[in-house]
């Protein structure tokens, strides 16, 4: 295949980077609900009809970096019945390798000139997908048709005309039909401007020349990639990670266990040490341990990639995971919190092993997801609703030679999840926001500290309902430190009522009354690096602004910081340095600490 110009080559690639970027674009201006067109829990992409990544610049890497096995179940189901015009929808792990039920993929063929190019997709978290409970986060789901509507690889437009039979089959069986039907429509106009969009650049550079460019871009990202791993030492390096329970089986951690084999410029990922699959609905399937655990594994490599991963970045990673682990799970098991809280855990284990192959890109892991659903009456319309957010989250771990920020919230998303604001919030729902702010102290220790905890709460002053912690984790399961950092300090829920604060654990069920208090205290992400290693000018700018305080900065950090004129004592301080550093166990934010601050 011909070489193609580089000034062509980076016009075809960005083509496809921003073609992905303004689809998303469209849904956020164009969908209603809070979750896609505020908090952007959706992801867009390109691949060639045989799996093939060829762009994914934006999302969630569980969404969209293991679509190649989606792909190949609508070929594998359609393959003499894909035409100019059609729309698939699949939601179903099993059959359509997705994530979870909540999100909804449309996919597209893009055909030019009757021959079939490109599927584009766009996947997004939805208000609501039937089953049990509003929303998908049932813990006690009795198996996957308890927690809503599986649909398979499904031609639900085909040559441009809607089947409205099975669209209306569809939204019948979900909660807030109409309200889904919007979100829908605004995906699925999203892939008709992908369709506009890529036939154009196909006619303007020629079928020959696109097709050259792309094989050209996957072979550079898979030489790059390769040569990274050539970097490493080759070796076997190991992980792990745990979530709090599984949500039916209370109180006992579910483990994530990887060794990581560097051998020559492959790397395989092996988590046949991990946990069974459990009866609780914290299971991964497959498709989506893939996706995440190469995600993590990119993240690790130079920062000048990002922007051109493709299929080529995957060929030489290889994941393995044995079907009826936890990591794998077999039909008919749950997987409604899988993004959040196994997602979570196989991310965490991937950044320990890769700390320990290359430490000088070492990462700690972040605070906890601390969402939730609810659903019950909102007073002022009568009607009821579901909410769910990223809002209460805590903030991200630090990274070898850098803080982590505070602000940008769960791992599993990369960050591309964003919180709402206030105003949008109190008006879509029936919620006074009390309160968002950060927490002293509530991060992970180091030389490079993690972002800041969050204090988040509000008021219920809308109707009774229940509230499902399902998708929350790290009341005791804590996510490392790196390199000596400290790890991540634990998170609290509570609920205070009639003068009273109840404790609430994750993957829980509770039921919500009137004037109810509900408050988050999210921990923000690990530290990296040894803390008495921190330059003495930050850990004074972190006392200053709030972050630190003084009896951290001297006991952790080994700083002495005089109360009254807020100036170093460097004597002092090179006395503490000197001295044995304190151990992490011995200055853990402790239960005590966290239930004085609901008072």
């Amino acid at each position: 295949m011909k070489d193609v110009d580089p000034i062509t080559l980076a016009t075809i690639w960005h083509s496809f980077q921003s073609t992905c970027r303004e689809m998303r674009h469209v849904v956020e201006r164009t969908a209603q609900s809070y979750l896609m067109a505020h908090l952007k829990d959706l992801s867009t992409g390109i691949w060639l009809p045989d799996g093939s990544t060829v762009a994914v610049p934006v999302g969630l890497p569980c969404q969209y970096m293991g679509n190649r096995f989606g792909i190949q179940a609508i070929m594998k189901k359609f393959e003499n019945d894909i035409a100019p015009g059609d729309v698939f929808l699949v939601n179903d792990p099993y059959e359509g390798h997705n994530t979870h039920l909540p999100d909804w993929g449309f996919y597209r063929p893009i055909f030019c000139e009757e021959e079939l190019m490109f599927f584009t997709m766009v996947r997004g978290h939805q208000m609501d997908t039937g089953g049990s409970y509003p929303g998908g986060y049932f813990p006690n789901a009795y198996d996957i048709h308890a927690e809503g509507l599986r649909i398979p690889p499904l031609k639900v437009v085909a040559a441009g005309q809607d089947r409205t039979d099975l669209l209306e089959f569809i939204w019948a069986n979900v909660r807030w039909p109409e309200a889904v039907k919007i979100d829908n429509y605004s995906m699925m106009a999203a892939l008709k401007f992908s369709d506009d969009r890529i036939t154009d650049m196909v006619r303007q550079f020629g079928r020959d020349t696109v097709k050259a460019g792309i094989a050209q871009m996957i072979a550079r990202s898979e030489k790059a990639v390769r040569g990274e791993i050539a970097t490493i030492p080759d070796g076997t390096y190991s992980g792990e990670s745990a979530t709090d329970d599984d949500g039916t089986e209370l109180d006992k951690p579910v483990w994530v266990r990887l060794d990581l084999t560097v051998k020559g410029d492959e790397l395989i990922l092996d988590f046949s040490r991990s946990d069974p699959q459990t009866k609780g609905f914290i299971n991964n399937v497959y498709a989506a341990t893939y996706a995440t655990s190469v995600t993590a594994v990119l993240i690790h490599f130079s920062p000048a990639l990002a922007d051109f991963h493709n299929e080529g970045s995957m060929r030489p990673i290889t994941v393995l995971a044995p079907e009826g682990l936890v990591v794998n799970a077999k039909y008919p098991a749950t997987v409604g919190a899988a993004p959040v809280a196994v997602g979570t855990q196989i991310l965490e284990a991937v950044m320990e092993a890769m700390g320990k192959a290359v430490p000088m890109r070492s990462m700690a892991a972040w605070g906890k997801h601390r969402g939730c659903y609810t659903f019950a009456l909102d007073s002022r319309s009568g009607k009821p609703y579901v909410r769910t957010t990223f809002d209460y989250d805590g903030s991200v771990g630090a990274v070898w030679g850098h803080d982590g920020p505070t602000g940008p919230c769960v791992l599993p998303t990369m960050a591309q999840v964003t919180r709402g604001n206030v105003e949008e919030a109190e008006i879509r729902f029936p919620w006074r926001i009390l309160k968002t702010e950060i927490i002293p102290d509530l991060m992970g220790a180091g030389k490079w500290r993690g972002g800041c905890g969050i204090d988040w709460r509000a008021i219920n002053e809308g109707g009774a309902g229940r509230i499902a912690t399902g998708s929350s984790d790290g009341d005791v399961m804590l996510g490392k430190g790196a390199g000596g950092g400290y790890s991540v300090p634990p998170s609290r829920t509570f609920i205070q009522r009639d003068g009273k604060s109840m404790r609430i654990k994750p993957h829980r069920l509770v039921e919500l009354q009137t004037g109810d208090v509900y408050i988050k205290l999210s921990s923000g992400g690990g530290g990296v690096g040894d803390p008495r290693e921190r330059p003495v000018e930050a850990v004074l700018k972190d006392v200053r602004n709030g972050v630190v305080s003084l009896g951290v900065a001297q006991g952790v950090y080994g700083v002495a910081i005089n109360s009254d004129t807020m100036e170093v004592d460097l004597a002092q301080t090179a006395k503490l340095r000197a001295a044995p550093p304190v151990k992490e166990c011995d200055i853990a934010i402790d239960e005590e600490l966290l239930s004085a601050r609901v008072l």
